[in-house]
């Protein structure tokens, strides 16, 4: 894990403080919030998109100087918004130069795991992602989105992901599902 310096300077003088839990989150619109406030604050925002990272366990934190504050995710680690061209970027500035899955949840929504990790397309930009869905064999794309949103969790749909020339097969994965099959925790606990 790579910190901005006054971070890393803080850390190697106290490598013992206690870690927070229950007070920081991210919700589903990528959006920081303490004690459910929505963070408004440009500075504070800069300092968290930069020092925000998982550890071992899949719970992701933000590493404020010596302390490390554990988020609550109301959705995925990352919500992953249209960047340049046809490429994808994290609601924290990075972006997305790798498609390692792709999966469709219940409710329609898009989950596409990246280098960086677990992300959900935010539904403003969904209505781009849907347009950059195909179907196999030049099939019909809204009759196999039908199909794989009736398929259980798990299935594999007719349906592929071409953003910037990255292709990826679409599963279907219950909501439920995608902590434990994209490795991270919502709701982390000491």
């Amino acid at each position: 894990m790579s910190f901005q310096p006054w971070v890393e300077r803080a850390l190697d003088k106290w490598p013992n403080v206690p870690a927070l839990y229950g007070w920081l989150s991210l919700d589903r619109r990528g959006r920081w919030r303490i004690r459910g406030e929505t963070i408004t604050r440009p500075q504070i925002i800069e300092t968290i998109d930069a020092n925000y990272a998982a550890d071992e366990r899949g719970c992701w934190f933000f590493q404020n100087g010596p302390q490390r504050g554990y988020m609550k995710l109301e959705w995925t680690p990352f919500v992953l918004r249209r960047g340049e061209g046809d490429r994808l970027v994290t609601h924290n500035g990075h972006p997305v130069e790798q498609l390692r899955s792709v999966h469709l949840d219940e409710e329609g929504s898009l989950l596409i795991t990246t280098e960086h990790g677990a992300g959900g397309v935010d539904s403003n930009d969904l209505d781009w992602v849907l347009a950059h869905l195909h179907a196999d064999e030049g099939g019909d794309v809204e009759s196999a989105l039908f199909d794989a949103l009736a398929a259980p969790g798990g299935s594999a749909t007719r349906l592929r992901l071409n953003l910037g020339g990255q292709i990826g097969r679409v599963v279907r994965l219950d909501d439920r599902d995608a902590p434990a099959a994209l490795g991270f925790v919502r709701a982390p606990q000491p």
